[in-house]
């Protein structure tokens, strides 16, 4: 149980860090990205990188959260959940500042994206444990 609420924690962080870096490298790159950060207005190329962002982002929560906790069932889905309950107001305050695509894009991708960044570290443990053997 603890080491599913560490866990829990070490994904939720996770995420921040790894948004915050995405983020950053993107102000460095993409043209005019600062500013329309300032203003909501994104070019579709911006709006595509903000939902692999995302995308990336809940799958490196995920594996970490199944790294620290193995055997947690829950962790990556409360993981995702606490995370698809923080922007989901977020998204309801913006909603008409978005097209309806980018919105469905990035909220319905949060969850399954913990969870495959999850399943992945399982796999890539179980493909590890097979060929030490």
């Amino acid at each position: 149980m603890k080491r599913s609420f560490v866990a829990c924690i070490a994904g939720l962080l996770t995420w921040i860090v790894v948004v915050t870096v995405i983020n950053r490298v993107l102000r460095l790159t993409l043209s005019g990205y600062t500013a329309a950060e300032q203003t909501l207005v994104f070019t579709l190329l911006m709006k595509w990188a903000r939902l692999l962002m995302a995308i990336a982002t809940s799958l490196a929560a995920g594996a970490v959260t199944r790294w620290v906790s193995p055997t947690g069932r829950w962790a990556p889905w409360i993981v995702g959940g606490v995370v698809l309950a923080m922007f989901l107001p977020v998204h309801i305050s913006i909603w008409s500042r978005f097209p309806v695509w980018y919105h469905l894009s990035f909220l319905l991708t949060i969850v399954p994206g913990v969870l495959a960044g999850a399943l992945l570290v399982r796999r890539a443990k179980r493909s590890v444990a097979q060929y030490a053997d």
